[in-house]
């Protein structure tokens, strides 16, 4: 159905720009995700945590919004994801999932399974991500290898598309020792690769590489078929790349992260930093692997 962009209205400070109009793409599904990837095109992802946020990221473009607990930095102030609870995950899923209704988003919803809310069982996966898929998310998101392909394997069987997240997993930071890379070694690599390919075999659809080195992510993108990459810090060979929004807006509230690029210094506005960001991964110029990358 098309679309009448309003006309530009005069104030006493000049003319606004028009109204935005309707999204005129597609709801954002796994096909499409599937196609993109077979035709070389990036998927984009960030962060969202509300409604207005949400929608805004959906208007300029972005296919992929995750609902992260990333929130517990970002909005609750907390140093790291551990103390997010399941709760505050439905709340701020159901806040993103309302965003997108309102202003007819066609952006993908994941949302992250939080700390303590998938470990204990595959049941105990299966009913947590049964809360965040009735909040509104399409897509749910778990951390770690080995012991997760299990639970990956019930979740799917069971009709809920799930995203993987391997390298760098703060959830577990603690015991990683710190935000540090991951794979850098042989042997580490090998264990990351092999549990890539064992979530994949589960039935994963999507996998965040985080803190990866650039080299074994594109190596690893090449070889997953059927499981999309999502690249944090990862280099720019993966099939997508995903920010935390206040990151790339330059707004965080600690040490900015080396793989981060401040798109708002470039912009006028919010959407305009995320239409650049868009952008930059679709035409490849972010991330830089020399920069952005290990």
């Amino acid at each position: 159905m098309s679309q009448t962009t309003p006309a530009p209205s005069a104030t006493p400070y000049g003319t606004l720009p028009p109204a935005s109009p309707l999204p005129q793409r597609r709801p954002v599904s796994l096909p499409q995700l599937h196609q993109m990837r077979a035709a070389g095109e990036k998927i984009t992802m960030l962060t969202a945590y509300d409604a207005t946020f949400a929608a805004v990221a959906d208007a300029a473009g972005v296919e992929c919004l995750l609902v992260g607990d990333s929130l517990g930095m970002v909005c609750q102030g907390l140093t790291s994801t551990v103390g997010v609870t399941l709760e505050t995950m439905r709340y701020h899923t159901e806040s993103v999932s309302r965003g997108l209704r309102r202003v007819q988003g066609t952006a993908w919803i994941i949302a992250d399974l939080p700390f303590g809310s998938y470990q204990e069982s595959k049941e105990q996966a299966l009913r947590s991500a049964a809360v965040l898929m009735q909040a509104g998310a399409h897509m749910i998101k778990l951390e770690g290898g080995g012991w997760t392909a299990p639970v990956v394997e019930f979740l799917v069987q069971r009709g809920i598309p799930v995203c993987a997240h391997l390298g760098l997993t703060p959830q577990t930071v603690h015991a990683l020792g710190g935000y540090r890379v991951q794979g850098r070694d042989e042997e580490a690599a090998v264990l990351l690769r092999r549990h890539a390919h064992e979530l994949q075999d589960a039935g994963a659809t999507m996998l965040v590489l985080e803190m990866v080195p650039a080299r074994l992510a594109a190596e690893l993108t090449a070889e997953l078929t059927h499981c999309h990459t999502i690249g944090i810090g990862a280099g720019k060979g993966t099939a997508g790349q995903v920010l935390v929004m206040h990151d790339m807006l330059g707004i965080n509230l600690g040490k900015t992260p080396k793989f981060v690029h401040n798109f708002m210094a470039d912009a006028g506005s919010v959407r305009g930093a995320i239409e650049s960001y868009v952008r930059a991964v679709k035409e490849g110029r972010f991330p830089v692997d020399e920069l952005h990358a290990w």
